[in-house]
């Protein structure tokens, strides 16, 4: 079972920035996206965490270990706050899964012999692709 490890808001780091696209007056004047950064390093997520969350194949994951969010599909700078911290924290839901370990398995006898088998018809067709012989 994966616990759950919450982010401290105290660690994030929120930035207001205008949103893009369409939308009239509003959009041009009115800075409501949110931008989240997030120092994992820094952080006081527990070294496994810390460790998977980076090694996390992301785009929005720096070469600095700062996480970036950009939230703006709501119209107000709080829900679109609340939207990129939950996003943030469905990453850092991903990494406390710990990945099972895998164990390496020997094929069985079964499965040997018809692995030969099916080898053995298939070399029996292409074998009767071959040249027929003048008697």
């Amino acid at each position: 079972m994966a616990r759950r490890v919450l982010v401290n808001r105290a660690e994030v780091d929120f930035s207001a920035i205008r949103s893009q696209g369409a939308g009239g007056q509003n959009v041009n004047k009115v800075s409501s996206a949110a931008h989240l950064r997030f120092d994992v390093a820094a952080s006081s997520l527990p070294d496994d965490v810390k460790q998977r969350l980076l090694a996390q194949p992301d785009q929005r994951i720096s070469g600095d270990g700062t996480v970036v969010i950009k939230a703006q599909d709501h119209r107000s700078l709080p829900r679109n706050q609340a939207d990129a911290l939950l996003r943030l924290q469905e990453m850092v839901d991903a990494a406390t899964v710990q990945p099972k370990a895998r164990r390496a398995t020997k094929p069985t006898y079964g499965s040997q012999q018809r692995r030969l088998a099916g080898k053995a018809v298939r070399a029996e067709v292409k074998a009767g692709r071959g040249r027929v012989k003048g008697e």
